[in-house]
This record gives structure tokens, C-alpha cells and sequence, in this order.
């Protein structure tokens, strides 16, 4: 790394699946309006193959991919637990070393916590 750069905030990519399209949605509104992820895309119909308690299963699910920052992920992972209906979700946090500059750069705006609720990030 070259020494005039900034530390800036690395952009994660985390992922997880739900059983319904409702509570894919309630999930993934919860992390854009609580400011904890940028953007979410939710993809129906994603066939997963798994052992769970001594069975193999075969199920359709929704993936969401929630675009956030890593300063973020303790409370992104909580908050999916707090509304996921699964005993143990999946819980995956991928980084994205290489991203668009302009996107990234929306990410880590939209992901920044409001100063006192008035519509301004910190810095």
C-alpha cells in the first residue's frame, strides 16, 4: 500500500439466505433503513443442498447480498439474526477489494451512521 493514501473503509459483500420472499424483504429493508447496508439484492430461487441435523435437505430459498462496510458487519450479522427464522443462519461476510470508485464511495455515504438524525454523515 502506498503510504499517501488513505485508510479507507473496506466494502463487504454479506450474504445470507432465507426460506421466504417476506422475509427476504423485511431483512433487507431493515439493513438500508437502519443505514447498515447500501443496497441489498434479494435473488429467488436458489436451490440449496444441505445437511441439517443428520439429513440431507433440498430447498428453495432467497440469497440476499447486502453491500456494506466492514466497520459495519458486527451489527449487519446481528441484525439479521434478530429477524432471520432460521436456528442457524448463514451468515457470510465476502470482501471486495476491487470496486468502482464512484460505487464504493456510495456505499461507504450510505453506510455512514447520521449525525444526530439530521441527514449529514460524520466524518
Amino acid at each position: 500500500m502506498r503510504e499517501d493514501r488513505v485508510s479507507v473503509p473496506r466494502i463487504l459483500i454479506v450474504v445470507t439466505t432465507v426460506g421466504t420472499q417476506e422475509q427476504a424483504l423485511d431483512i433487507a429493508n431493515d439493513l438500508v433503513e437502519k443505514r447498515l447496508a447500501a443496497c441489498v439484492n434479494i435473488v429467488p430461487g436458489v436451490r440449496s443442498i444441505f445437511r441439517w441435523k443428520g439429513e440431507v435437505n433440498d430447498d428453495t430459498e432467497f440469497l440476499l447480498l447486502a453491500k456494506t462496510v466492514e466497520e459495519r458487519y458486527e451489527e449487519v450479522a446481528a441484525a439479521i439474526k434478530a429477524l432471520h427464522a432460521y436456528e442457524l443462519p448463514e451468515i457470510l461476510a465476502y470482501p471486495a477489494p476491487l470496486a468502482d470508485s464512484p460505487f464504493a464511495a456510495w456505499v461507504r455515504g450510505a453506510t455512514s451512521p447520521l449525525e444526530n438524525g439530521r441527514g449529514r454523515a460524520r466524518k
